[in-house]
Formats: C-alpha cells, structure tokens, sequence
C-alpha cells in the first residue's frame, strides 16, 4: 500500500509475487501515487518514482545529483557504509560535473561501439566453450552457473587485466558491495579491505609492467591538462567495473531466457528468424520485472516532479522496471513483444550517468543467444517459471539459478 492510502510509506525495494512478474503495486502507483513515499532497508525514508516521464526526467536532471554520501541522505542498506551507493568506492569517483565527464571520456572509449563489436567473435567462442562444458555434464544444469556467471565474468576481467581464476573471489567482494541485508557488518568491512587491497596491487602492477588492458591504458593516460586518475580513482574505477561489469550481465542472462523459456512460443518464434535476435535482447531489457533496487538520487535544492514539490536533501529512488512497463509509452507493456519498435526502455538509465557499459553488455546477450539458439534449439525451463527462486537481500535482482535441459 502507499501512504495515500494507510498514511504509511511503503516498505522498499516492493517484493516480486513470482520471480518473472512485476509486482501489482507498480501499476496503482503509476496511475496514483507517481511520488511515492518509501521506507529504504536501512530505516530512511526516500521518495519513488514510477512513470517513464519521470524517470527519465530525474535521471537526465543534473540537479539530481548522485552524492548520496551527504550527511542527509539517505542511506540504502542496514550497515556502517549505507550501501554500494553510499561506499567509499563511490566517493571515490567524480560524480558531477566536468571531472566527472573527464573521468568517462577516460574510461567509456573501452566501451564504444566499434571497440565492444570487435569483442564479439571471443565473446561467442568463450560462450561456445562453456556450452560444450554444459553440454559434457549433462542436463539438467543451471545455466546460470555454467554460462550467464562466468561469460561476462572472463569479458570484464579480461579487459581488466585481472586473473579470471579469482572470479569466486570477485562474486564474493561483490556481492558484499552490493549488500541491502544479507551480509553482516564484520564481513562487509573484511570483503571491501581485500577488495581494496586486491585492486590496488593491480595497480601497482600494471604501472610498472604495463598490459593491454583498461586498467594498464587508464595508468598511463592524462588528459590535456597533463592530469591523470588518482590512485584511489584507479583503485575505485577497477572496482566498479569488475562489480558492475559482471553481476548485472549474469543476472540478465539468466532471466533473458527464463522469460523466452516461460512461453515456449517466443523461443520458437526466434528459432524461426534469427533476424529478431537484436530486437529480443532489448524487449528483454525492458521486460525484466525483477532488477533490483533501481537508481537513488540526491537533491541539494528544491525540485518538483509530477506536479511534486520536493524539498533539498531528499533522496528519490527511480524504479526503470516500473517505468518500462509503463503502458503510456509501451503498447501491450506486459506482453514481451520480440520485435517492438520503437523501444525507448530505461533499462540503462538515462543522461549523464547512462550505463557506460551498455553496448558490452548488449554484446553479450545478443552472443549468449545467437549460440543457445544455434546449440541447444530444443531448451527448456526444468521445473515451471513461478518455481524459479529469486536472489535475496542484494541491490541487484535476477534468479539463484537457471535449472534447463535441452
């Protein structure tokens, strides 16, 4: 319920009723409540939004700042930190202005269009092996475990520069950074100082025997002004990367063909026509009913959203899932429409701090799906879409595995 109607905020993130449906509350507080008053995991209170329009509209406004560690704030999770969103990580990095557009100019030519499709013939072979893998051992497998986790997680390391033979290593770290209530405080301090610890020995590493990686080209670069990244932004963008780079990809992978699994008609229309391959990813973005937390934004002045006055130091949470099942925009919004045109979703976010690593990770659904389609035509769900069990008690969403035979 929201507190237009019990006078009580609505306790957030809003639970699933079944892992590949959004829950009903969406909609009711789309049509009434477009400002919604939430209770965070931690206690704190932060306001909600749900329509396409305003999502977009507080996501693109440079007023909604994203310096969640002011002392007002509020904060996302039940620990010392507050949150991936409140961490010393974020803090780290530029959030505003031009050393934050200084910073991404930096890091986003690794992830431009031309670059991202020159990974793709490695992306597919990398999804090749570990189908064969999958393959070998026999169904019923999860393919969550035997492919979505560790295809990104060989990409990003590999443009890293870091071992893939640490990626339990880095599910670990990274699973604590993004703690909403699972992890206790001793265990998150542990995670973060090895975290830490272990990046910035990459660092040094990579400065004095440098590779072809992100990381090696990131230590040697400065910018015009002669200004290179402080050791605690290499540290932090190396970090960002690795958590971002490998948990939101995994998880959407795993849900991707949960959902083209759950009505056997979409995976039999792709089977017929690969051409829907591009179109299918982007449906599936804008499909997903479980993604986690959302965005958090800070404001520093008053602002007004749908016809809302909010006053400075209030935190706004934006829910992209709500907003792209928003039927103002998406005709027939719950129905998964391969081809759909246009597609407007807000699965990356929107304005400056868009997803840098958009065109990679649509890269590798796309890979991930052109080789299950050619590989394994005759896939299935082993047990029925509303068994399937969601993560729990971290900011990103998805399912804990991906039980298929074939």
């Amino acid at each position: 319920m929201a507190h237009d109607e019990v006078g009580q905020p609505l306790d957030y993130p809003i639970p699933n009723p079944a892992p590949l449906e959004p829950p009903e509350e969406w909609e009711r507080l789309r049509q009434r409540c477009p400002v919604a008053e939430v209770r965070l995991p931690s206690g704190d209170g932060a306001k909600l939004v749900t329509r396409h329009e305003d999502v977009k509209q507080v996501l693109s406004d440079p007023r909604f700042t994203r310096l969640l560690d002011a002392t007002d704030a509020a904060r996302i999770s039940d620990d010392e930190s507050g949150g991936v969103f409140n961490t010393s990580m974020a803090a780290a990095l530029p959030q505003t202005g031009e050393p934050h557009l200084r910073w991404r100019r930096m890091v986003s030519k690794w992830f431009t269009a031309r670059r991202v499709t020159a990974l793709r013939p490695g992306i597919e072979e990398t999804a090749e092996r570990l189908v064969d893998d999958m393959v070998e051992r026999g169904a019923p497998a999860d393919l969550k475990a035997a492919l979505g986790f560790p295809l990104p997680v060989y990409v990003i390391c590999d443009l890293l520069g870091v071992p893939a033979s640490d990626r339990d290593r880095f599910s670990h770290w990274s699973d604590t950074l993004l703690n909403l209530t699972r992890y206790g405080e001793e265990e998150i301090r542990a995670a973060q100082r090895e975290f830490t610890e272990y990046m910035a020995a990459h660092v040094e590493a990579k400065r004095s025997e440098p590779g072809d990686d992100l990381i090696s080209s990131l230590v040697a670069e400065t910018d015009p002004d002669g200004r290179g990244m402080s050791d605690a932004e290499l540290v932090a963008t190396g970090q960002g990367l690795l958590v971002a780079g490998h948990e939101t990809t995994a998880n959407m992978i795993g849900k991707m063909v949960s959902a083209l699994l759950a009505d056997r008609r979409r995976w039999e229309r792709l089977l017929g026509d690969r051409s829907l391959v591009r179109g299918t990813v982007e449906e599936a973005l804008r499909f997903d009913a479980n993604p986690g937390f959302g965005m958090p934004r800070y404001i520093t002045e008053d602002v007004e959203v749908a016809g809302t006055r909010l006053p400075r130091g209030t935190t706004v949470v934006c829910s992209m899932a709500s907003a792209n099942r928003d039927e103002s925009v998406f005709e027939s919004a719950d129905d998964m429409v391969l081809d759909r045109v246009p597609n407007p979703h807000l699965a990356f976010g929107s304005g400056a701090h868009s997803c840098l690593g958009q065109a990679l990770a649509r890269t590798e659904l796309q890979g991930v799906l052109e080789v299950l389609l050619r590989r394994l035509p005759s896939l299935e769900l082993a047990v029925p879409a509303e068994e399937l069990r969601q993560v729990e008690g971290l900011v990103v969403g998805g399912l804990r595995e991906v039980p298929v035979r074939w």
